[in-house]
């Protein structure tokens, strides 16, 4: 890929969550074409080789590793093995999260014959899943905590660190049908403001990035269909964002390079940036 402009990352380690996925692996690639060692971390470990193998057959440095970023131990041994291979942490991207249908309810409104029986296939906030609930919540939130606090260990020793966590419109403006995504989103987002102010003495800057929609494995099937015209709340999506059209991965290197570059966003801390086609300034009117 071509990175919209150049940022020195030479000598720096990257390590970027969800790196398996569309938007975190364009993420990765950018940070590796900067001179950056990334290793992308996933849950599905072929993914983030695959990933890995695209970013040194272009002549960068990478290295894909499975990981659950719920689970500590897993985290501990990715990170033990970034460390003893490359260094120490320079750049943390939280960008492993998600939804579950289990966390999501099928109708946008409740009405008042929803109340009287329960019909097939018709999930009320009152049949949500307190489980479904607490795996996206974790998912996003914890999901960022943990990764956090293993890599930001060593990160701490040196000044010059940077985390960016990944948000998300739904925490400024919770969407509907998705309760349980939104809340997560919004506690990264304050979760995000309170790191950077508790790190700001050992040198770490802290932000997030808040994007707007994007065409993900996740959400394609909610917003287009099998022949590639958009579902009613994908036509939705679209009217409310006023320059028309899903973002693409690579609308979120600029944001992502600005930020880790101590030079350009030195004093930057504790932002949440909307990256959103203008989604976020509509009133609807």
């Amino acid at each position: 890929m071509a990175v919209p402009f150049q940022i020195d990352l030479k000598d720096k380690v990257a390590v970027v969550t969800g790196g398996g996925g569309i938007l975190c692996s364009v993420m990765a690639k950018a940070l590796a074409e900067c001179g950056a060692k990334v290793a992308i971390l996933d849950l599905r470990e072929e993914n983030a080789a695959k990933v890995a193998d695209e970013i040194n057959a272009a002549g960068f440095t990478a290295m894909g590793l499975g990981a659950n970023v719920l689970e500590l131990a897993s985290l501990q041994a990715a990170e033990e093995k970034i460390r003893t291979t490359w260094g120490p942490c320079d750049i943390l991207v939280n960008g492993a999260g998600g939804n579950n249908p289990k966390g999501t309810t099928s109708k946008e409104y409740l009405f008042p014959e929803d109340l009287n029986k329960q019909l097939e296939g018709v999930t009320t906030f009152f049949d949500l899943d307190p489980a479904g609930i607490g795996f996206v919540f974790n998912l996003n939130f914890i999901g960022t905590l943990l990764p956090t606090q293993v890599f930001c260990r060593e990160m701490a020793k040196k000044p010059g660190g940077v985390v960016i966590n990944i948000s998300s419109m739904n925490a400024f403006t919770p969407l509907t049908k998705i309760p349980a995504y939104s809340g997560a989103k919004a506690a990264v987002s304050n979760f995000t403001q309170w790191l950077a102010v508790h790190l700001s003495k050992v040198g770490i800057r802290v932000n997030a990035i808040a994007p707007g929609f994007f065409l993900t494995d996740q959400n394609r099937a909610l917003l287009t269909n099998a022949d590639g015209s958009m579902t009613k709340r994908g036509e939705t999506i679209i009217a409310h964002t006023p320059m028309g059209h899903y973002g693409k991965p690579e609308d979120l290197v600029g944001a992502l390079l600005f930020l880790v570059d101590n030079n350009a966003a030195g004093f930057v801390d504790g932002i949440v940036l909307p990256i959103d086609g203008a989604f976020s300034a509509f009133s609807g009117v």
